[in-house]
């Protein structure tokens, strides 16, 4: 039932892979020396893309331990990985929808009941992991881009419990940023911790600061690789990751408490114990995050570590982000798959939503929607699609997305979100741009995205699209007459979506110097404004542009049109809707922004 640890995982794909050709090998060990300083995240990177097996590095150079990487790098491995759990899981998931289909269907529920109990973390006086202790310079340091501030864990499940509820109950086990050395951490003492807004482990540091008090912190590395699955697991608040571990592993998570701080895990490969102190913060970052561009350095809390715990035989993950998709593109795919059909019970009324990994995950969400509101007097203007729309942003890491597109299944029976480039068409053929955008602005965004106002601080815009086709959306360009001055090169992304090429910039002051200058610090203004205005300016009516609805300003044409993920990438994840989003002919109503005709990006 399960793998109980990370060995056991390892153990069994070497066996299975033994005899097996090159290309179903799940797994491959590697003995000769290796850098873990940018050589592993490299090879990583390219194993993923190639589809390739999990990689055993078993003597990376200054390392005492060996290192595993590529683990969730393809779907089979997943499914094989947990092969004895997720069809319990699911049907656990089924019988949250409707707790009626056990009486409906006794065979296919039996042993539900019995799986639910697994749910329960145990409590257990001592495990492997508390086998040895080291200092935290000796785990692995492992540098995945050049401009990295430091080594990082890049797999941990960091764990913490309510300051007022101690206990598992009411714990977070979160996948949070830890930079184990760089920038001005002491040495052996100290380590960052980066979590972002609407994060589990915020509400207990913010109740931990009322109290005035500490936050206990444990971070897990390794054990049953269902810990890092949960650990980003969006799941309702009050509901334990430990628990949902617990299924998804096939047994009772081992919890070893303490006499101070949170309980640890058991069998975990390694455990870093520390405090973080009431308004304590040191610099930390750069990192090469998943949107495809380093995360800037910040102020962030420091953890204080008190014991660096490791089992026998340890082996220590890592994960390798950057630019989607990487490996934690799976990740998304078994978020999908386990709380998918979970969507129309929290959110009535939708029936699908896709975070875009393409983009970066958070800037872009697509969603499938229902319009029930008068049902006797048909209308294409979106009534019920934006309630779902503000119900959608309500979520938890959905409140992160800078754009929102939401379209009504009645006009398209059967169109999934996941389907991003029907999806698209979809809208665009019936989009009324006058009416149907939406800005939330002066708002919050991903801390990681630097397209904003400022740190955490953007706009959103959701574009809600019903009813009959407005237009036909055209492939081919055709003939005409010459672009304004600085523009040029437009090329088809998509039907309906042109990409033409605009003048060039300097970038915006940075806040500190970066190994890649495409990473902008916060502006005043965006400096592209004028010249977006002047090109909107000369679409006059008439136009071939105009039978355009989507027309995209970037600085490399041919880039954005060579694929879909390219487009994605640059019109979604780098921009912010408030500052970039321009209209030809665009006017206000009532403080109502919308152009009369095309939109420009």
């Amino acid at each position: 039932m399960g793998f109980r640890s990370l060995q056991a995982c390892v153990d069994t794909l070497r066996r299975e892979s033994a005899g097996q050709p090159p290309a179903r090998r799940q797994l491959v060990t590697v003995d000769h020396p290796v850098d873990p300083h940018l050589e592993i995240a490299e090879i990583q990177r390219r194993l993923f893309r190639a589809g390739g097996p999990a990689v055993l590095f078993t003597n990376p150079r200054g390392s005492a331990f060996p290192i595993l990487t590529n683990l969730y790098g393809t779907q089979p491995r997943i499914e094989r990985i947990f092969a004895d759990t997720l069809d319990r899981v699911k049907r656990l998931v089924e019988l949250k929808i409707d707790p009626a289909a056990a009486m409906q269907r006794p065979w296919r529920y039996w042993r539900s009941p019995i799986d639910a109990l697994a749910m329960l973390p145990k409590r257990v006086r001592t495990g492997p992991v508390l086998a040895r202790s080291i200092p935290l310079s000796r785990l692995p340091q492992v540098v995945s881009w050049p401009g990295d501030g430091g080594p990082f864990i890049t797999l941990p499940a960091v764990y913490t419990e309510h300051p007022d509820r101690p206990g598992t109950k009411h714990s977070n086990l979160g996948m949070y940023r830890v930079q184990l050395a760089g920038n001005a951490y002491e040495h052996d003492r100290e380590t960052g911790l980066h979590y972002q807004l609407h994060r589990g482990i915020g509400v207990h540091h913010a109740a931990a600061l009322g109290r005035g008090e500490p936050l206990k912190v444990a971070i897990f590395v390794g054990g049953s690789p269902a810990l890092a699955v949960s650990a980003v697991m969006p799941l309702p608040e009050g509901l334990s990751e430990l628990t949902f571990a617990g299924v998804l592993a096939g047994h009772r998570i081992p919890m070893i408490p303490r006499q101070v701080g949170p309980a640890i895990y058991a069998d975990a490969d390694f455990v870093i114990e520390g405090t973080i102190a009431p308004g304590e913060t040191k610099p930390e970052g750069p990192f090469g995050d998943h949107l495809g561009y380093y995360a800037r350095r910040h102020d962030f809390p420091v953890l204080r570590v008190e014991h660096v715990w490791h089992r026998e035989g340890a082996i220590w993950p890592i994960t390798v982000v950057g630019r989607p998709p990487q490996e934690d593109t799976l990740f998304g795919w078994i978020v999908h798959e386990l709380t998918g059909p979970v969507i129309p019970t929290v959110l009535p009324g939708v029936k699908s939503v896709h975070a875009v990994d393409a983009s970066g995950v958070h800037p872009l969400l697509l969603a499938v929607g229902s319009e029930r509101y008068l049902p006797w007097k048909p209308s294409s203007r979106p009534a019920e699609l934006l309630t779902q729309a503000a119900a959608i942003l309500g979520q938890g890491q959905l409140s992160l997305a800078k754009y929102l597109f939401i379209v009504a299944e009645g006009d398209a029976p059967g169109l999934d979100a996941h389907d991003v480039a029907p999806f698209l068409s979809h809208l665009l053929a019936r989009v009324d741009w006058s009416r149907d955008c939406h800005f939330h602005t002066e708002t919050t965004i991903d801390t990681l995205d630097y397209s904003g106002s400022g740190f955490n601080t953007g706009s959103k815009l959701v574009v809600a699209a019903r009813g009959p086709a407005l237009r036909e959306l055209r492939g081919d360009l055709p003939a005409m007459p010459p672009l304004p001055d600085g523009f040029r090169d437009p090329r088809v992304c998509l039907p309906g979506v042109v990409a033409i090429e605009g003048p060039r910039i300097e970038p915006r002051p940075r806040l500190e110097a970066s190994t890649d200058a495409s990473i902008w610090g916060p502006a005043q203004s965006a400096p592209w404004s004028a010249d977006v205005e002047r090109f909107s300016a000369a679409i006059g009516p008439g136009h071939p542009l105009r039978a355009w609805p989507l027309i995209v300003i970037v600085d490399d044409a041919d880039f954005a049109a060579a694929s879909l993920a390219n487009f994605l990438w640059l019109t979604f994840t780098r921009s912010n809707p408030a500052a970039d989003v321009h209209g030809v002919d665009a006017v206000t109503h009532q403080k109502h922004w919308g152009p009369l005709s095309e939109l420009g990006l």
